[in-house]
């Protein structure tokens, strides 16, 4: 695949020297004017080439938008040149290439920053023909390694296109490559559970190559290709959650889908608990319910290995999750 793409921009660098001879040939010159004209048909097949390199990092709605605004502005651009030509009659052909040069970038700039408003005003002036597609899902680094997101997708509740960017194949790559055997084993946990993630039905896994060389932190480069895409990040990071909510950009968390779907427990409710092991404070029991949910028993100290049936008094949710407080039955219906 890569070897085929050389030898393509290889053949269009040839083709564009020949172009540029060709046409010193066409029009008489020889040396040096007709190396002059070469050399510029050179330098234009190389233009091509970074820009047919530079395209296959851009995400294709911003491609389509850009180029509407530059075939927008060119035309507009040769419009004024043939206007300026008819007042200023040495203008000519410069004229036209200067103001279709300069007019096609001011519409392909204007256009890609005003990509969202332009997607809504053509919802609202087309109602019935466009459609706002939703944007794939971003899986970043911690959420790839929790695994979870398998079993969120292998319920059904998680379906379409996840989208995996290459700098975050590199930073898990960088994990497994660890000196720290911790960090190695998460890294590879990492890739095994994108391969559980390519046989999960109604999931496809897609690795994009886009990416931000002006940026260099992966969180920041995970919110610019949202906001491109207009995609969902997926995220387990408390932090990079925070920051792409402040920036504008929608995310879904494993570790709040998780929080809400724990079962609903009120004061006074009846608790059938096994003390664990020592609270903080002093006479404390600690339990844990099946979902993980910490269970703070009062005078439970001396119930520790023992299983009773506790009655909630109070319940605290915090940004790590829930911490229910309760005392033994027999002390609540004493106290009573």
């Amino acid at each position: 695949m890569r070897i085929g793409i050389l030898i393509v921009r290889v053949l269009v660098l040839m083709a564009a020297t020949a172009a540029g001879f060709a046409l010193a040939h066409g029009q008489g010159l020889h040396a040096p004017s007709n190396l002059f004209l070469g050399g510029a048909g050179f330098l234009a097949g190389v233009l091509v080439v970074l820009l047919e390199w530079q395209a296959r990092r851009v995400p294709v709605d911003r491609l389509f938008w850009g180029a509407i605004g530059a075939m927008l502005g060119i035309v507009l651009g040769l419009g004024l040149g043939t206007a300026l030509e008819a007042v200023v009659p040495g203008a000519g052909a410069l004229g036209r290439g200067l103001f279709a040069l300069l007019l096609g970038y001011l519409g392909a700039t204007v256009t890609l920053h005003k990509r969202d408003e332009l997607e809504d005003m053509s919802v609202k002036l087309f109602p019935k023909t466009a459609v706002r597609q939703e944007g794939d899902k971003i899986l970043d680094t911690s959420v790839i390694i929790d695994g979870r997101i398998v079993d969120v997708c292998q319920t059904g509740f998680l379906a379409g296109t996840l989208l995996v960017p290459q700098f975050v194949l590199r930073e898990l790559q960088q994990i497994a490559d660890s000196a720290d055997a911790l960090k190695r084993n998460r890294g590879k946990r990492g890739f095994d559970v994108l391969q559980r993630l390519q046989r999960v039905p109604r999931v496809t896994v897609r690795i994009d190559e886009v990416d931000f060389p002006q940026v260099r932190e992966v969180d920041r480069k995970l919110i610019e290709l949202a906001r491109a895409t207009s995609g969902k990040i997926v995220t387990n990071d408390y932090n990079l959650n925070r920051v792409a909510e402040l920036s504008g950009v929608s995310v879904l968390n494993i570790n709040e889908l998780a929080n809400a779907l724990k079962p609903v427990v009120l004061p006074g409710e009846p608790l059938h608990v096994h003390i664990v092991k020592e609270g903080k404070e002093s006479n404390q029991g600690v339990a844990y319910l099946d979902d993980g949910t910490m269970v703070v028993v009062e005078h439970g100290k001396r119930l520790i290995g023992q299983t009773v049936d506790v009655t909630v008094t109070t319940i605290y949710q915090t940004a790590a999750g829930r911490m229910i407080f309760a005392r033994q039955r027999d002390e609540g219906n004493a106290a009573r």
